[in-house]
């Protein structure tokens, strides 16, 4: 890595600004150390194919997203949406997460309203199959 950043920074110094690749050259550089991050830390894909993947099925309804009936009702449907993909990124089934968690919320306690996001429900749902 630090032989490509010296490769790189070396090819731009004999580059006019004009040229078609400075400018290329000059966003990687700009972001060295974010996209050098992942030589130290495992869990940094390369790409961003996985989110990409994950956002496709919500890209190809973009069209009816235009249909929200009002300002409230699309603010509605990207808290939905928020929700849905959260579950679905930890593992969890949307629609028994929503089921259960509409069916609990009016009897749940305020304050402890995180204990029914997917992470913590999961976890919940766990310890009940480990008890049952």
């Amino acid at each position: 890595m630090a032989a490509l950043e010296a490769w790189l920074r070396e090819q731009r110094a004999r580059l006019s600004n004009s040229s078609s690749v400075a400018k290329p050259i000059d966003y990687m550089l700009r972001r060295w150390e974010r996209f050098a991050r992942f030589i130290d830390d495992g869990r940094i894909c390369l790409t961003n194919n996985a989110a990409e993947r994950a956002l496709r099925g919500f890209a190809l309804g973009r069209k009816s997203w235009l249909f929200a009936g009002s300002e409230r009702g699309a603010d509605r449907a990207a808290i939905m949406a928020t929700l849905i993909m959260t579950a679905k990124l930890n593992d969890i089934d949307p629609q028994a997460w929503l089921a259960d968690v509409l069916a609990r919320i009016n009897d749940h306690a305020v304050h402890r309203l995180e204990q029914l996001l997917p992470w913590s429900w999961a976890s919940e749902m766990e310890r009940r199959k480990l008890v049952a």
